[in-house]
């Protein structure tokens, strides 16, 4: 999933302590209350060159307010998945009628009637359940990214960053064609700073992670009758 708020290179990746200071990079960056878009106080360091890569996706539902609040969310879905899962179902028997021996032409045009309409009634709510999810989800998305943004740019400044890369989508469909994640990578470094200023609980022992999805409610679209 690659989210909304996640949209260029200038806003989160190429956080570079250099352009702090420039309107252009801060436009994208969380504001303090009552500057608009005043850039972060942060004062650039001209000897920064270090170079650190992080993906801000995996960073975001990685920390515990995400895994909380992603956990919340498909709760929330779960009755919505049910009820798909049960039309689908319905639509499937529906079109095993069709190849049953000794159906007649007039049942079989019957039972295409119903099943058209029932798939279109479906297939719209299933696309309405799944946009309304997605939206939620990037919501949650918004609101962490509001205020991990600060503690991405803290991190980097206290270690001497020149410039943060964001390696949330791969190439060839992002900028990075490739980051050392073992010298370079620091996304669990800032989830970690940011956990310890939340004050949001971990998640309880064995419990699933929850990974953000494009799909929720998870429910297969019915075959086309006779496949």
């Amino acid at each position: 999933m690659k989210l909304k708020f996640l949209c260029s290179l200038a806003a989160v990746a190429a956080l570079s302590v250099a352009a702090f200071s420039q309107t252009g990079t801060s436009s994208a960056l969380p504001s303090a209350p009552g500057t608009a878009n005043d850039p972060p106080a942060i004062t650039p360091n001209p000897n920064a060159t270090k170079v650190a890569a992080i993906n801000v996706e995996t960073a975001i539902f990685m920390t515990n307010e995400g895994q909380r609040d992603m956990g919340a969310l498909q709760k929330k879905f779960e009755p919505k998945t049910t009820d798909l899962k049960s039309k689908s179902d319905e639509l499937e028997a529906l079109k095993k009628q069709l190849t049953a021996t000794g159906v007649t032409q007039e049942k079989k045009d019957d039972l295409n009637r119903q099943i058209e309409l029932k798939q279109k009634a479906f297939e719209r709510e299933r696309q309405d359940a799944q946009e309304d999810f997605q939206g939620q989800q990037t919501e949650i998305g918004q609101r962490i990214f509001q205020k991990m943004a600060p503690v991405i740019m803290k991190y980097a400044q206290e270690n001497g960053l020149g410039m943060i890369i964001d390696t949330s989508t791969p190439w060839p469909n992002g900028p990075v064609l490739w980051a050392n994640p073992a010298s370079l990578d620091i996304t669990k470094s800032v989830v970690e700073a940011y956990n310890a200023q939340s004050g949001v609980a971990a998640p309880a022992a064995g419990s699933t992670p929850v990974k953000p999805s494009t799909t929720k409610p998870a429910v297969r679209a019915p075959s086309a009758p006779g496949k």
